[in-house]
């Protein structure tokens, strides 16, 4: 090596430096475009992200997609929420071809979205669900927190959407059986439900679920009994099992080219 070899071979060190982090800072610009907010209601609150359309106009109207994590991603720090479908919405192809509202709360370290109990001595989790006992905390927040934005002139109230994967796919169900009046549409990833109160939302609420055929977290046969359960009240629901993911079947599920094009092109049944 000579000597005039080594400020070549440093510059191109440096610049793939600089390439890495300026990658990594513009990720992290993006996901700040998710704004932080809080909802406060008496001693509780709800910590949520915000994503407002690009060249946002509120003498318009926009779609608002509510989006629910795992329980994982639960907290107080109002980050760990963005950790998986954020990317999905800052992507920019698809906030051209989709601009929406997207609202990502975040559960409390000792919540759920959905009404369950949850046994992990076992994996597969053991699930007992327990609606009647109506919803959490968590939940209860959530349905304030979407009544208030559906209270909005921005909203438009016909396409409001709901979406969450493992414990959140569990709180979309639980959100359809609550409020079947209110969603357009909705997508459930590696989640589970009561197969007993399909029948508040079935003809109403069009559903696209996903789930690893390998998911040793929340068995897939969840998923397959809610569908099973829409089918025999005169739904249609869609169903995509992987056979190649676990329980991060979220990666292929954001990955479909029809995901969004599905979602949004439901509209509020009114009838």
């Amino acid at each position: 090596m000579t000597n005039s070899d080594l400020p070549m071979k440093n510059k191109h060190f440096l610049f793939l430096a600089l390439l890495v982090i300026g990658n990594f800072i513009s990720t992290a610009q993006d996901v700040n475009l998710f704004e932080k907010k809080e909802l406060i209601i008496a001693k509780d609150t709800l910590r949520y992200r915000i994503l407002y359309p690009e060249n946002f106009d509120t003498e318009k109207t926009y779609p608002l997609v509510l989006f629910l994590h795992g329980a994982g991603e639960r907290g107080n720090d109002n980050e760990k929420q963005l950790t998986h479908g954020s990317s999905l919405f800052l992507n920019k192809n698809n906030r051209t071809k989709f601009p929406a509202i997207v609202i990502m709360p975040q559960c409390p370290t000792n919540d759920y979205w959905a009404q369950v109990d949850v046994d992990r001595k076992n994996y597969p989790v053991q699930l007992v669900f327990q609606f009647e006992k109506g919803p959490t905390k968590a939940m209860e927040m959530v349905l304030q927190l979407l009544k208030n934005y559906q209270k909005e002139s921005f909203v438009n109230k016909n396409q409001t959407y709901a979406m969450g994967l493992s414990m959140g796919g569990m709180g979309t169900y639980e959100l359809l059986a609550r409020q079947p009046d209110r969603f357009a549409a909705a997508i459930a990833i590696c989640g589970a439900g009561d197969p007993a109160f399909v029948s508040n939302y079935a003809k109403k609420i069009p559903l696209w679920a996903f789930h690893g055929a390998h998911d040793n977290v929340v068995a897939p046969i969840h998923s397959m009994e809610m569908v099973t359960a829409l089918l025999n009240e005169g739904a249609f629901p869609r169903l995509t099992l992987y056979d190649f993911a676990n329980h991060n079947s979220w990666d292929p599920a954001f990955a479909e080219p029809e995901l969004l094009p599905w979602l949004f092109s439901n509209i509020l049944n009114k009838e």
